[in-house]
C-alpha cells in the first residue's frame, strides 16, 4: 500500500499550510488587516515603555522645616529632692478622767473645733454633792478653828494671872493648831471635789479636726480606767518628715561651711502634693536629729508648713519636698518639650553644621523656670530641635529655623509649654 504525499509546490495566497495539510482551508490574516494592527500594536508598546521610564523618575520631597533653639545658659540652684510623709503637729486623745455615764456629746464628728469648746458632760449629780459636802465641812472645821482660837487665848490670859496651869496652856494651843490643820484638809478636800466636778465637763484642749465619737450617750466611762472618747489633731501647722542620707548630709553641711553658721531653722523647703506641678508650699525647717541611725544610714529631718482651715494637707500623705543646695553658675536649660524619651533613656535631637538631625543621650536634672537643667550630654553650642520633632528622625535632613525665643521666655519665667516667638530667623550653616 503506497503513501500519498503532500502535494508539492506554491500554495495559493492567503492559505493556511497546516490547514491545507489537514485538508481545511483556513484564511490567514488579510495584508489589508495585518498592517493597522501591527501599527497600533507599536504604538501602545512605546506608550506603556514611556509611562515606566516616568515612573522611575523619584523626586524626593524637600526636607522637613523644624525650629532650633541652644541651650540657655543661666546660673540656678540646686536643690536636693526627697520624699516625706505629713504628720500633724499635736494629736491628742480625749478621755474621761472621773467615773459616770456619759451625757452629752456636743460636736459634730469629723468637725473643726476650737480651743476651750465644749465636748462632753458627764453626769455631774454626784460630784456636785461631793462639792456641797466639802464646803459644809470646810465651815464646820472653820467653826471649830475660832472656837480653839478663843480657847487659846482665853488659857493665856489665866496663865500670865496664874489661874491655870502650863499644862492646860499647852493643851490648848494645840487643839488651836489642829483645829487649823482641820481648816486646810478641808479646803483642799474642796479644791479636790470642784477638780472632779470640772472633769464632767470636757473642753477642747487645742483648736484642731475632731475625729469620730468612741463611747455613745449613756454608757458608762471612767470605770478603772481613763476611758477614750475621742481624738483631736491639731492640722495647723502640719509638719512634714524626710530623711537625709550620709552622701547629701555632708553635702549640706559642706555648703553651710562655705557660708554661714549652720542653721536648720533658716533653711527654706519647698513642698507638693502628688497631685501638683512644681513646689507650691513654701515652709522652712525646724528640726533635725541628733545624728545618723547607724541602722539606715540616714538622719531625720522635719519641715513645717502653714496649713490653715479648710486644709490642703491632711496628715499621713506621701510628698514631694525640696531643699536648697547651693548654686551653679553657667547651667544648661532646655525646653521641657524639647526631651524625648525611649528605652534607653531621654535625649534631645541636634542638628549639626550640614543640617543633619543627631541624637543626644542626656541626664536631665531639676526643672527652673519651666526649663529643664541639663546635667550630662550637651556642651552649649548645639542647636537643638524644640518645634516639629515627630518630623525629624536621626540621620535625615532638615531645614532648620533658628529662635532664640524659648530662652527669652524660659528666662522671663514663662512656662514651657508657650508658644514660641514666630518671628523666627531663616537658619544660616556656621
Amino acid at each position: 500500500m503506497t503513501r500519498r504525499s503532500a502535494p508539492v509546490g506554491p500554495l495559493p495566497h492567503g492559505r493556511n499550510p497546516e490547514a491545507a495539510v489537514r485538508g481545511k482551508d483556513t484564511t490567514l490574516f488579510s495584508p489589508v488587516l495585518n498592517k493597522p494592527a501591527l501599527v497600533l500594536a507599536a504604538l501602545l508598546l512605546a506608550g506603556v515603555m514611556s509611562g515606566c521610564e516616568r515612573q522611575n523618575q523619584y523626586v524626593a520631597p524637600p526636607p522637613p522645616a523644624v525650629t532650633v533653639s541652644q541651650p540657655l545658659k543661666k546660673e540656678v540652684t540646686d536643690y536636693l529632692e526627697f520624699t516625706g510623709t505629713t504628720q500633724a503637729v499635736a494629736t491628742v486623745d480625749i478621755r474621761a478622767r472621773v467615773q459616770g455615764f456619759l451625757q452629752t456629746a456636743t460636736f459634730r464628728e469629723g468637725a473643726f473645733v476650737k480651743k476651750n469648746d465644749l465636748l462632753y458632760i458627764i453626769d455631774p449629780r454626784s460630784y456636785q454633792a461631793a462639792v456641797d459636802k466639802a464646803v459644809a465641812d470646810l465651815a464646820d472645821k472653820k467653826a471649830q478653828a475660832e472656837k480653839a482660837e478663843v480657847e487659846h487665848l482665853r488659857n493665856q490670859r489665866l496663865f500670865k494671872e496664874n489661874a491655870t496651869s502650863e499644862k492646860e496652856l499647852v493643851n490648848a494651843k494645840a487643839a488651836r493648831d489642829s483645829a487649823k490643820a482641820n481648816v486646810a484638809a478641808a479646803e483642799a478636800s474642796l479644791e479636790d471635789a470642784k477638780i472632779n466636778l470640772g472633769y464632767c465637763s470636757i473642753y477642747a484642749p487645742l483648736s484642731g479636726r475632731i475625729g469620730r465619737n468612741q463611747v455613745d450617750i449613756g454608757n458608762l466611762v471612767g470605770a478603772g480606767e481613763f476611758t477614750l472618747l475621742t481624738t483631736i489633731k491639731q492640722y495647723d501647722p502640719i509638719y512634714a518628715y524626710f530623711t537625709l542620707n550620709e552622701r547629701q548630709l555632708l553635702r549640706l553641711m559642706r555648703l553651710a561651711r562655705k557660708g554661714r553658721e549652720y542653721a536648720v531653722q533658716d533653711t527654706v523647703i519647698h513642698m507638693a502634693l502628688a497631685n501638683e506641678n512644681g513646689y507650691p508650699h513654701e515652709g522652712r525647717l525646724d528640726y533635725a536629729d541628733l545624728g545618723v541611725d547607724q541602722s539606715t544610714g540616714t538622719m531625720l529631718m522635719r519641715s513645717v508648713f502653714s496649713n490653715p482651715n479648710p486644709p490642703a494637707i491632711l496628715p499621713g500623705l506621701f510628698v514631694r519636698l525640696r531643699v536648697p543646695a547651693g548654686v551653679r553658675p553657667g547651667a544648661l536649660l532646655v525646653s521641657e518639650r524639647a526631651i524625648g524619651s525611649d528605652q534607653g533613656g531621654q535625649f534631645v535631637l541636634v542638628v549639626n553644621s550640614e543640617d543633619i538631625v543627631e541624637m543626644r543621650r542626656i541626664v536631665p536634672g531639676s526643672v527652673t523656670d519651666g526649663m529643664r537643667v541639663i546635667e550630662e550630654g550637651l556642651n552649649g553650642d548645639e542647636w537643638i530641635v524644640v518645634n516639629g520633632i515627630q518630623r525629624a528622625r536621626p540621620g535625615a535632613k532638615v531645614k532648620p529655623t533658628r529662635v532664640d525665643s524659648v530662652a527669652r521666655d524660659a528666662a522671663a519665667g514663662t512656662p514651657s509649654g508657650s508658644a514660641p516667638n514666630t518671628a523666627a530667623s531663616p537658619s544660616a550653616k556656621p
